[in-house]
């Protein structure tokens, strides 16, 4: 559960937001920005709906939360108990959301997340403002990427020539799921699908020796994200070449990913990272990864990016060379990068990058 403090923070950016758009409240109805304002509360009742079950309302006075009947037990016991939150429900059939918001912002001007009659959509004003987290906000980012490792660590190693990838797949969800996470993405490829597809929904091939998991874990609202690959039999020397590539990129990644720096710098020698190892245009068959936290990727990084890493900002770079990928999630801290995702049995490769050393996941043989 999140401190007073950090709600306080919350409700102190929101509000600098209000002033800035001259808005009488704020209407925050995703999940994604629910989860943000509640300190890690969760609105969702379908996973794949942008949008929650209740608004948080934040006025220049006080902060609300606005939901039907159904869910505002939960919601007001469950996801933001003792917060300071002031409970405004409804009867599901009444469908009164709109006139209590509108008579929470007395008249005013107001600004949304989502679609609402007559209001001014800040999204996009809004992001910038969940970007840097608050340190409680790290540490239960801590608690995703170490069980997230632990899980995909646990998947791989129980994984068996002959399963099927939607096997492997419903493997890994369920210690996602049983560790009170949410799997928001899960791709699994075996042998040459890997080489394939980049983004391979799970199949019915049947793994021969060679397996690629990828996870997008979700709690509290952030999101964890983290691949790994578990190969039965020694690896060919084509792919330990490729693969000792794409760690040697994702080390540049992580090394340049400082607070202060420009991502489009960062995102620069990452590709020079690529020419180095002699896989120059690979980059060009799959996006990079970029700034991650409350969504998946809060947008896809490039050499035209003008944004700069800021402090205790979370990134999650997953460069990939044609049959092997290398991905974790990080966080830029002050005076350090800190990689949040990765398990203490699996084996890894240490990068020297600019003198200092970056360890990356290695291929698991089995």
């Amino acid at each position: 559960m999140a401190s007073l403090a950090e709600i306080a923070e919350k409700e102190r950016r929101a509000r600098q937001l209000m002033k800035e758009q001259g808005l009488s409240a704020l209407v925050l109805s995703t999940q994604v920005n629910f989860a943000w304002a509640t300190g890690g509360g969760d609105s969702h009742v379908a996973i794949s709906s942008e949008g929650g079950s209740a608004s948080v309302v934040i006025t220049p006075e006080a902060r609300y939360i606005v939901c039907d009947n159904i869910e505002a037990g939960r919601i007001i016991e469950e996801e933001a108990a003792g917060l300071g939150f002031q409970l405004e429900s409804y009867n599901w059939w009444d469908n009164r959301r709109q006139e209590i918001i509108e008579r929470l912002a007395g008249g005013g001007k107001i600004g949304s997340d989502a679609a609402f009659p007559g209001a001014q959509i800040i999204e996009s004003s809004l992001a910038p403002y969940r970007v840097s987290l608050t340190m409680e906000e790290v540490d239960r980012y801590r608690w995703i990427g170490a069980n997230t490792a632990e899980c995909m660590s646990e998947a791989c190693r129980q994984i068996k020539p002959g399963m099927a990838e939607h096997e492997i797949a419903a493997l890994l969800d369920q210690k996602i799921i049983a560790r009170g996470m949410i799997p928001n993405v899960t791709l699994i490829a075996t042998d040459e699908r890997i080489s394939k597809y980049r983004h391979p929904i799970p199949s019915d091939k049947k793994l021969e020796k060679y397996a690629m998991l990828v996870i997008c874990a979700r709690k509290w609202g952030l999101i964890c994200s983290t691949t790994r690959l578990a190969h039965f039999g020694t690896l060919s020397d084509e792919l330990r070449r490729k693969h000792n590539a794409v760690v040697e990129v994702d080390a540049a990644f992580i090394a340049n990913t400082k607070v202060g720096a420009d991502v489009a710098s960062v995102f620069n020698a990452a590709k020079a990272a690529y020419a180095k190892t002699g896989f120059g245009e690979e980059w060009q068959l799959h996006h990079q990864g970029g700034p991650t936290g409350y969504l998946g990727r809060d947008y896809r990084a490039s050499s035209a990016t003008k944004d700069t890493v800021k402090m205790n900002q979370a990134f999650a770079w997953n460069p990939s060379i044609t049959g092997t990928k290398s991905e974790d999630t990080i966080i830029a801290l002050d005076g350090k990068t800190e990689v949040i995702s990765m398990a203490k049995d699996w084996p890894y490769i240490d990068v020297n990058v600019n003198g200092g050393i970056i360890r990356r996941a290695d291929i698991l043989e089995l």
